[in-house]
């Protein structure tokens, strides 16, 4: 059975694919599946921040063939993990949960890590270093959850 991992941020653009991307290249793709998705429908189909695919490339991943989605209802229902960046997207996936076992799957990616703040801060409107700070911090938390993983499965 393939364990699924969901990473969400707000637009689907900055955050979610940047961790989409370091934790799939973490794991083993035959035995866990990564998507991202984000709680706005702001950018659908659109592929990530120019930002985050140069980041993502500066440290060897290409990211530049995802593309934004929306969180949807199914999703809380199809994966195993789902990873928030931040507070308010925590809150808005947990308002589409139904049950206790869906609200039991959402957690805050920075939870598994002591980063000072639990939360990955929006790099949008920033410059270029508000990227590679995320990335920093994304990638610390990617390490952490991918050991835990396939120290469970």
């Amino acid at each position: 059975m393939v364990t699924k991992i969901l990473m969400v941020c707000l637009g689907n653009i900055c955050r979610s694919p940047l961790a989409e991307g370091l934790l799939q290249s973490k794991i083993d793709p035959t035995r866990f599946f990564v998507d991202s998705a984000g709680t706005g429908g702001y950018h659908v189909g659109e592929k990530p921040d120019e930002r985050s695919i140069m980041v993502a490339a500066k440290y060897g991943l290409d990211i530049s063939q995802q593309r934004c989605r929306k969180l949807t209802f199914n999703d809380l229902k199809e994966f195993d993990y789902i990873y928030a960046m931040d507070r308010d997207n925590y809150r808005n996936i947990l308002s589409l949960a139904e049950t206790a076992s869906e609200v039991a799957k959402v957690h805050l990616l920075l939870d598994s890590i002591d980063a000072g703040s639990l939360e990955v801060p929006d790099p949008y409107y920033g410059g270029k270093d508000g990227f590679e700070h995320v990335y920093k911090l994304i990638d610390a938390a990617c390490q952490k959850i991918a050991a835990q993983l396939q120290d469970n499965d």
